[in-house]
């Protein structure tokens, strides 16, 4: 499928680059000129770029927004990158403000809530010490510096919203028309300077539905146990992202074959290793997965502790066996994956709970559980766990709805005071 094929109602024609650089100035891009549905675009976005313009800066759309728009997706939000500095943009926007110091950026605030990042361009910046680690981010430089720094070619396109024009330093158009995930330049060396960028690669083909390019793969599979090395918090966050983005079976099974998941979850990846026939651990993990991917196209997301616990119930379940006080070997097998992934002790103590209370909240007795606030979370675990095993979730439904009409009750009397 090429973009000519995509139902973008878009216009795609690939431009002259507009002239030969000297090899002491930028490259020239490749310019593709695009309409897109401008009903996809954010108005205040355009407002956002319009002004830089205006003001003599450079200013585009860039990265997943224009991925996604090019890929026939809405985009959930817009990255906007310039040639302006932060002090330049917090200046053109008061309702702005600088945020971060390993990546400076602002964010400019609509009404809502809505924000919208700015971020100038950078370079490449120099590891730290020996090592290949990049820890600071804020070298500033070129639009096409700044496309030769992002992580894969499809996240390194940047849209001209006055001009309608797509530039492209880095063949991204290229691997959109093939549905491939490639990194920019060689992908052993991305992913020492950062192994979250493996797991980025594993979300990106569940989530899109993309391949992976074949030097990618090997990298994956030979460059995992960096991972190791990676801030725990980055990693669980983006764990989670395999799960939320609404393709979690797909996701785990790229990372689970790629061998990602033997370094991070050993105890799931055992699992999924012994997932013949249907009465299996790892069979169930499927359709536990399968479960979490038909709430988020109901649009209803799960809560983190939901997904963690789905994500690990086999394991835990495990753990339990045998042992009379679940409550206590789910937090045995947990104190270590606290400490590995760093999962927040808020979603520790949930899944502690929930796996706790199973067996009676799937046999209709939830006890004190009732009145928590982890209850209708613990009724996702077991539905979920009861259909995988094929049993019947009736219990479940009268159980939810008495909870839905106490919370109504409570609603309606809090309004009559």
């Amino acid at each position: 499928m090429t973009v000519d094929d995509l139902d973008l109602g878009t216009t795609t024609e690939e431009l002259p680059p507009e002239s030969e650089a000297p090899r002491s100035e930028p490259a020239p891009a490749k310019r593709y000129q695009i309409f897109f549905d401008q009903s996809y675009i954010d108005p205040d976005v355009r407002k956002v770029v319009r002004r830089l313009t205006r003001y003599g800066h450079e200013a585009y759309l860039v990265g997943g927004c224009v991925r996604d728009l090019l890929l026939a997706r809405k985009p959930k939000d817009f990255d906007v990158c310039t040639s302006a500095h932060p002090e330049e943009v917090r200046a053109l926007f008061r309702n702005s403000r600088i945020i971060g110091r390993r990546f400076r950026l602002v964010h400019v605030m609509f009404h809502g809530r809505k924000v919208i990042e700015v971020a100038t361009f950078r370079r490449t910046p120099k590891p730290d010490g020996a090592g290949e680690l990049i820890r600071n981010d804020n070298a500033f430089g070129r639009a096409d510096e700044d496309a030769q720094r992002r992580d894969f070619t499809i996240n390194a396109l940047f849209y001209d919203v006055e001009n309608s024009h797509i530039l492209d330093w880095v063949g991204g158009m290229r691997d959109i028309r093939k549905r491939l995930v490639r990194t920019i330049g060689e992908p052993e060396k991305r992913f020492h300077e950062d192994p979250v960028r493996m797991l980025r690669a594993v979300k990106f083909a569940g989530r899109l539905d993309l391949g992976l390019d074949p030097q990618l793969y090997q990298a994956l599979e030979f460059c995992r146990g960096d991972l190791q090395l990676s801030a725990r918090p980055r990693v669980a966050e983006e764990i989670l992202r395999l799960l939320r983005g609404g393709q979690a079976r797909r996701s785990i099974y790229i990372a689970w074959e790629t061998g990602v998941l033997d370094v991070l979850l050993p105890e799931l990846a055992a699992l999924l290793y012994d997932a013949e026939g249907d009465d299996t651990a790892g069979a169930r993990i499927w359709k536990q997965l399968a479960f979490i991917d038909e709430r988020h196209e109901a649009g209803q997301v799960l809560d983190d502790t939901s997904l963690w616990t789905l994500l690990l119930l086999e394991s835990m379940k495990e753990a339990c066996e045998g042992q009379r006080d679940r409550a206590r070997a789910v937090s045995d097998f947990l104190d270590g994956l606290i400490e590995r992934l760093a999962i927040t002790r808020r979603c520790a103590d949930g899944m502690r709970r929930i796996v706790a209370a199973l067996p009676r909240i799937q046999s209709g007795r939830p006890g004190r559980l009732v009145r928590s606030e982890t209850f209708p979370l613990a009724l996702d675990v077991a539905e979920a766990d009861l259909r995988s095993m094929g049993e019947s979730t009736r219990v479940l439904a009268k159980m939810r709805d008495a909870y839905k009409e106490k919370a109504k009750e409570k609603t309606r009397s809090k309004r009559r005071r």
